[in-house]
């Protein structure tokens, strides 16, 4: 197996997780190639990718309040956020579905670029932001706000409570909100917020994310073909030979415990813990 089927089975058996930091780091390469300026060492966004704060310009490109959420503006902007992003990820999908932390993801975005763009407008601050910090604070605020205090391990450190994480990555928002980045913060704090108001209302029986897997469903029945086949009139036979069908089922109990055996070693000890004849395996069987 080389590298590309390595990553292709990562980014299948990942979950959305995966996924999403997948997508980042995919629209961080694509950056590089068409927008990246060698002379200036920085990104100039196109206005239709960027989110503008100029309602001139948000108001024709509506799908902005979304695509900045996977754009950065350095390497080390894209290295730091998704770091945080697999390590809120990993905690919120531990108590959420994969529906859930896709629909907060994309919520918490939309809703922290809605909150920039006019607090930029009313205050008169031309301006437009990218990157995925906003969506990523949503995620680590909302699994905060139902286990503020689950016990995490930290590097050098040890055990911390999860809040307390949380409040050190807040309170430094909040003291830079002035000096550097201003929109950057707003949409922070506004993505915080909104992870503490989706799981609030999460509680009470109201699942915001709903509205975007409803949404993605609707897209994806839209473009579906259903198959078209002709009536068929079917002969049931109801003798089946006995031996054949027992053996098909054996056949394919192995096979299925296998990759349960597999799956249970990735959710304990990692991806990287397989072997190369299990991840030759897995490929194989995700064909």
């Amino acid at each position: 197996m080389n590298i590309l089927d390595d990553l292709k089975l990562q980014y299948k058996l990942g979950g959305i997780a995966m996924r999403v930091i997948y997508w980042n780091i995919a629209c961080f390469l694509i950056s590089l190639v068409f927008f990246y300026q060698f002379s200036g060492g920085s990104f100039a966004y196109p206005d239709w990718l960027a989110l503008s704060s100029d309602p001139n310009v948000f108001m024709f490109r509506p799908w902005t309040f979304l695509t900045y959420a996977f754009f950065h503006s350095s390497f080390l902007h894209l290295l730091f956020n998704m770091m945080v992003l697999n390590f809120a990820s990993n905690l919120f999908l531990t108590f959420f579905t994969q529906k859930q932390y896709l629909g907060l993801y994309i919520l918490g975005a939309v809703f922290s670029g809605v909150v920039f763009s006019l607090s930029f407008y009313f205050l008169n601050i031309p301006g437009s932001i990218v990157g995925a910090s906003a969506a990523i604070m949503a995620v680590l605020v909302g699994v905060t706000t139902y286990q503020p205090l689950m016990n995490v391990r930290l590097l050098l450190i040890g055990n911390v409570k999860l809040w307390h994480i949380t409040t050190v990555i807040l309170v430094l928002d909040l003291m830079q909100f002035r000096l550097d980045n201003t929109g950057g913060h707003i949409s922070h704090l506004a993505g915080a917020l909104f992870g503490f108001i989706f799981i609030k209302l999460l509680q009470n029986g109201t699942d915001l994310s709903i509205i975007i897997s409803r949404t993605i469903d609707f897209f994806t029945n839209l473009f579906k073909k259903s198959p078209s086949t002709p009536f068929k009139k079917v002969h049931k036979n109801y003798k089946k030979p006995a031996e054949k069908v027992a053996s098909r089922i054996v056949t394919k109990d192995k096979t299925q415990q296998q990759i349960d055996e597999i799956l249970d070693k990735i959710s304990q000890s990692g991806y990287d813990c397989l072997t190369k004849e299990e991840k030759e395996f897995l490929f194989k069987a995700g064909k």
